[in-house]
Order: C-alpha cells, then structure tokens, then sequence
C-alpha cells in the first residue's frame, strides 16, 4: 500500500469516501506535505503518465484517492531521492504488479560511504517542448505567440525551465478572461525589473570567493524573491480595492 499524502481532517474525508475529486481539491490535499505543489505540476505529471485520472464529459479531470495516494508517493521519491520520472513510473507500475523493490534499491551507494546517493540529481528541472504544451494543455500556435511577447523563452538547446509550465498555465488562465499576450508584456517587464533588482543585491555574494557565501547568495536570493512576490501581490490587491482568500 502506498503511503497516502498528509492533510487535514476534512481533505482526508474527501479522499477516502469514495468520491471523486476536483484538481483544485487534490491540490488542497497535498499542499500540507508539499507546500511547492501547483495545479501546473499535477498537470505535468499527468502529461509523463505518472497518474490518471478520470474525465468527464465535459473534460473535467476526476481523481480518486489513489490517484492522490499515488502522486504523494510520486512527489515523495521526487523530494527524497531526487528520481527522474522515468524510474518512478518504472518503480510504481512494478509496485502495482507486486514486483517492486523497496525504492532504496533504486539508489547507488556513495564511494566509500554507506549512504545513498541519487540515481540522477538534476540541476534544474526542465521539461521539452511536447511536455510543456501537454502540461499547459495548449497548442503550438499559443506557445509560439507567447514566445514572440517574450513571455515564454526557451533555453539554447530548446527546452524549457520547469516554471514555464506554470507561466503557460497562468497566462492561458488569464486569456480566458480576454486579457491578451501582448497585455502582459507590461507584467513581463516588471518582473525583470524586480528579477534585477534581486540580482543586483545578491551579486557581490555571488562573486565571493568563499563557496559557503556563494552558496548563501541563492538562499538570499530564493528570500528575496518570494519578498518580492508578496509584495507585488499586496500592491495589486491593493490598488483594486480588493482582497484575495
């Protein structure tokens, strides 16, 4: 039995009852465990087959409690041992089929040491082109027009950073309600400046010779940014006259 994603009383009643539940229901009943999870990366992790969930027809996903139970493991392995999603789907359909070693097999040694070391641990997530329009759910034509806007910018060798899924999301969100790509390039601009600002901080940290100070720079920097986040948040808010939940 897989281990089941931690949550509160009432998001472990909606998973346990037999009802199917909504994305934005799933979300709430992993976040306690995984605070970074989005709505952009169950999507993802759909898209690499690691779940799947029901539609209806409408085209509304439907998750069942073990499809929740199996993205809590799925994002379990991910944080713990830093697996690529090719093994976890690997492990778990042998684990479906009761073939399944425990998940430490999946890990080497150290030289010369008796703890585990990750199979792979990569340095950025990234995700291709194909993923990245099955994880939006969006076509070529969109992508192709965010990326003319500078919304959307891929690395030299063509794939993307895993938080363009998000921003495809959000702006497909956004154009839903009539706000167009080339609206947002003003929104693009601003979050350079403050990507900048961020950056003109952290820089002389950055430039230290000592590898701790420079290692302090990307934690002063993932502090600073998350300030900032909020910050902009409270000022749109308030500039609307209105307050999120």
């Amino acid at each position: 039995m897989l281990k089941t994603p931690s949550g509160g009383a009432g998001h472990g009643a909606a998973a346990t009852d037999g009802r199917l539940m909504s994305i934005g229901t799933v979300l709430n009943a992993l976040r306690d465990e995984f605070p970074d999870i989005t709505i952009s990366k169950i999507r993802f992790l759909e898209a690499e087959g690691l779940v799947e969930p029901q539609r209806t027809p409408s085209g509304y996903r439907k998750f069942s409690a073990q499809d929740v139970e199996r993205l809590g493991h799925v994002l379990r392995m991910q944080r713990d041992h830093y697996l690529p999603l090719k093994v976890i789907r690997e492990h778990l359909d042998a684990m479906e089929r009761g073939e399944a070693a425990p998940v430490q097999a999946l890990c080497r040694p150290r030289d010369g040491e008796a703890g585990l070391e990750p199979v792979e641990k990569p340095s950025a997530p990234r995700v291709g082109r194909a993923e990245l329009l099955a994880a939006a759910e969006i076509g070529e034509p969109e992508l192709q027009e965010w990326e003319s806007y500078g919304l959307i910018t891929p690395l030299p060798d063509g794939a993307f950073e895993a938080e363009a899924v998000t921003v495809a999301s959000l702006v497909a969100e956004l154009g839903r309600f009539g706000i167009e790509p080339r609206h947002l390039r003003v929104m693009k601009a601003a979050a350079d400046r403050e990507a900048g600002l961020v950056d003109q901080v952290v820089a002389p940290l950055r430039r230290h010779r000592n590898p701790q100070t420079r290692a302090h720079a990307e934690a002063r920097a993932k502090e600073l940014a998350g300030l900032t986040v909020k910050l902009h948040a409270a000022l749109v808010q308030t500039a609307l006259g209105v307050r999120l939940p």
